[in-house]
């Protein structure tokens, strides 16, 4: 609370009240010989860097929107599409590059009917520049698919491996780059893919 008056309402009300920072604020002050220059919203302020600001949120909520197949319109405007099977990584690594790169990212869950026909959806066709796919060792993602549907046969050994053999066969067909993210962080996945697909970062 940096407004005097709401500070010291706050101290006097019949109530316990710790302020957590003071001690430390005070120690700083008394050390480097400087007021501290209390202002609102700090943490949220916008000020000059308002386009970096708006260009996050703008890559974020068409990252939201393209989450998981949601919609494969307007394509045109992504900076990069990810392909792989149900619980890749897709999705944690997407939002992470919306929000730490300003990057715009649709992610595309390989299902059933595309595994059995083995080919790319026609959206994707004009879009193969983009394209960058995610694939995981079996034995991963069928621990992952465990937690989530346990003794189903979404999450049988059988079942991964078979998606995976197929999307993998794929990839390398339609020449596909692609990174296996079974022992990767979400950051390590992201600096990865930038590299390979030879993406800059929107933000700095």
């Amino acid at each position: 609370i940096v407004i005097p008056e709401i500070r010291q309402s706050l101290l006097d009300a019949p109530a316990y009240c710790y302020d957590v920072l003071e001690s430390i604020v005070q120690k700083v002050q008394d050390d480097i010989q400087l007021k501290p220059k209390p202002k609102l919203q700090r943490s949220r302020s916008v000020g000059k860097d308002s386009d970096t600001y708006f260009d996050r949120i703008a890559a974020i909520e068409y990252t939201l929107a393209h989450d998981d197949g949601i919609t494969l319109k307007g394509l045109e405007q992504a900076d990069i599409i990810l392909l792989g099977v149900s619980r890749s990584g897709k999705t944690p690594t997407s939002l992470y590059m919306a929000m730490q790169f300003g990057l715009r990212v649709v992610n595309y869950p390989f299902i059933e009917e595309d595994i059995k026909r083995l080919r790319l959806v026609p959206e994707f066709e004009i879009h193969r520049h983009k394209l960058f796919g995610l694939t995981i060792n079996p034995e991963r993602l069928t621990e992952i698919r465990e937690n989530r549907l346990a003794g189903s046969d979404y999450a049988s050994t059988e079942q991964c491996l078979t998606e995976l053999a197929s999307v993998e066969a794929l990839f390398r067909r339609e020449a596909i780059p692609y990174i296996n993210t079974s022992s990767l962080s979400v950051e390590e996945i992201s600096t990865r893919i930038l590299e390979k697909a030879g993406l800059r970062r929107r933000l700095l």
